[in-house]
């Protein structure tokens, strides 16, 4: 697991990535080559400026891959939903490169020369992901792991059995420690009869989980100093959960964590790029939207017969729980709300109009939400808002709740790409554990891989309701 930017990246992802940008990089030399006649690239490295024309048609497909999910962490499609993305991906890199040669068309490359890149770098993608699907998977950057604890923490990761999330990850067993209650089933319980750096070196060990319920006390300090030293990684129960499945979990968090951990902090720098980043996002964003705006005021309007109105105001807490009131396309019956009681979306809600239905699912009806980023009352990426009336219900039930409350709201963030719809008290703390980690680990970087991402929320109609 790599750490850039602070956000977690898997190695397989990151190997992934880098072997299809050469690809599509080298795809374009290769269509100008074989359009030349010419079997010696050298030439076309030199002269000219074929690597700028090259690294925009990498850029534009690289980020039309990650929008569509190719790049997703924990992504568990068939080949079949591979293939799916994939097609997406090129088709909508096409239509961007035809767009951008009408404004500069110095970045052709010739309509059969890039007919060949397209199509040897769209094949080779296609052939090369066939090929890691069947062969190598992710096995080949799988670190092997044991848990010290077979307690309440240890178990916690005895839970994880979605495939993705042991993706770099094989896991050899739980280590009963002396005195310690065991919650693990026993046939993944080990009684070490040797050193526990004998018994790692014997197994391969890569890293050591900390997962002990009780203080270090009941740990073999001196012996996990000495695994230490010999090279292998030791984690506690929180960072291997937050490298492995980008979330914080509350189960293992404790208040020292917070308060000595790397992170949880907005620095001043970062409120400035923050800020404008936000500005920069939200004023093109209106600018390029503003068509699909209008068509979506006329058809709510057709829609209901001219009656409540286009855009719905409702109040939501900020940051520091400062209301303010955001708006949105009116996506439900004006008598949603009648009785003056606050109430969860649920799946297929009566409540949601023709019109609405489909503008929840692409988004369309949080548009207007460019104009609270303009205002500074939410960024463009952050914790979503809820309503006052939640979260005085929220933070009752779950812990840490109003953490979330120190940084602006935002229209996507992470949580909103990595889990369904919320519309429970039990989704507010799933929910809450990938807010967390985007608080501990906020950077720009992070901020634009949301961004990017946030596409194939759309493209794939997650999560609306």
């Amino acid at each position: 697991m790599l750490r850039i930017f602070r956000h977690y990246i898997p190695k397989f992802l990151l190997v992934l990535g880098t072997s299809e940008a050469l690809m599509l990089f080298g795809a374009v030399y290769f269509g100008v080559t074989v359009r030349l006649l010419d079997f010696n690239p050298v030439n076309h490295l030199v002269v000219g400026e074929l690597w700028t024309k090259a690294l925009f048609f990498t850029v534009t497909a690289m980020a039309m891959m990650t929008a569509t999910g190719l790049y997703q962490r924990g992504l568990r499609d068939e080949p079949r939903g591979i293939l799916l993305r994939l097609g997406v991906a090129f088709g909508g890199t096409l239509v961007l490169v035809l767009i951008a040669l009408q404004f500069e068309p110095s970045l052709s490359i010739g309509r059969a020369a890039f007919v060949i890149a397209f199509t040897s770098s769209l094949l080779g993608i296609v052939i090369f992901r066939i090929l890691l699907h069947h062969y190598l998977g992710n096995t080949f950057f799988r670190r092997r792991v044991v848990v010290l604890g077979t307690g309440r923490a240890a178990s916690e990761i005895e839970h994880l059995r979605r495939k993705s999330d042991w993706q770099e990850s094989e896991l050899i067993g739980f280590i009963s420690l002396e005195g310690e209650k065991t919650v693990v089933p026993a046939e993944k319980c080990i009684q070490l009869d040797v050193p526990l750096i004998e018994f790692a070196n014997r197994h391969r060990i890569d890293e050591i989980v900390v997962g002990a319920d009780e203080e270090l006390g009941k740990v073999p300090v001196r012996e996990v100093l000495e695994c230490k030293m010999n090279g292998i990684d030791i984690i506690d129960v929180m960072s291997f959960f937050e490298q492995r499945t980008g979330t914080i979990r509350l189960d293992a968090l404790r208040p020292h964590d917070i308060i000595f951990a790397d992170g949880f902090i907005q620095a001043v720098l970062k409120g400035y790029v923050h800020r404008g980043f936000d500005i920069t996002v939200a004023a093109v964003g209106l600018l390029l939207t503003a068509p699909i705006m209008l068509f979506a005021a006329l058809a709510i309007l057709v829609d209901s017969a001219g009656r409540g109105g286009v855009l719905y105001r409702q109040v939501r807490a900020g940051r520091k729980g400062k209301p303010f009131t955001i708006l949105k396309f009116r996506s439900m019956r004006p008598d949603a709300e009648s009785n003056g009681k606050a109430q969860w979306a649920s799946a297929n809600d009566m409540r949601v109009t023709r019109v609405g239905a489909f503008m929840r699912k692409t988004r369309i009806d949080e548009l207007p939400q460019l104009i609270n980023v303009l205002k500074g009352e939410m960024s463009f990426v952050g914790p979503r808002p809820e309503r006052p009336e939640f979260i005085e219900e929220l933070a009752e039930q779950i812990p840490y709740y109003h953490l979330r409350e120190w940084v602006n709201p935002g229209i996507t963030g992470w949580a909103q790409i990595c889990f369904p719809y919320g519309a429970s008290a039990e989704d507010a703390r799933q929910k809450l554990q990938y807010d967390l980690y985007y608080i501990k680990n906020y950077s720009l970087f992070l901020d634009i891989m949301i961004l990017i991402q946030t596409a194939q929320v759309v493209l794939w109609r997650k999560g609306g309701r």
